[in-house]
């Protein structure tokens, strides 16, 4: 078994609760886009470090999708979302949680595709 292997899982089962919050959230009334996709963020970041425990490749602790994809890339792994996507969910790591902001920079729909995609990837990465 590879070192990252266990590491690789378990971040894989971290980003499946995150995915479950995101859906719950999604369809209800009064939850802001911004607390929603707050969980979104942290799922796909979890699949972005779940492929990179996995390749082990070590990386900075860091909530930057984009920067993770890229350090993915750099290592010739090919990351369905592009890192110009990834980074449209960046602010909703840290930003929009502690700020007032309410600008929708991305929609709900193309969130969760994003989500389903690259849940799919990593599972794919990590078996």
């Amino acid at each position: 078994m590879k070192p990252g292997h266990e590491e690789a899982l378990r971040s894989l089962r971290v980003a499946d609760r995150d995915i479950v919050a995101f859906r719950a959230l999604k369809n209800s009334p009064g939850v802001s886009l911004e607390s929603t996709c707050f969980f979104a963020q942290q799922a796909i970041e979890k699949c972005l470090k779940a492929v990179l425990f996995e390749r082990g490749i070590t990386f900075t602790p860091i909530h930057d999708l984009a920067r993770l994809a890229v350090a993915l890339q750099g290592h010739d792994i090919v990351v369905p979302c592009s890192a110009d996507e990834l980074r449209k969910l960046n602010p909703f790591a840290v930003t929009f949680r502690y700020d007032d902001t309410d600008i929708p920079l991305i929609s709900v729909e193309v969130v969760e595709n994003m989500v389903d995609t690259m849940r799919r990837w990593a599972g794919e990465v990590v078996q």
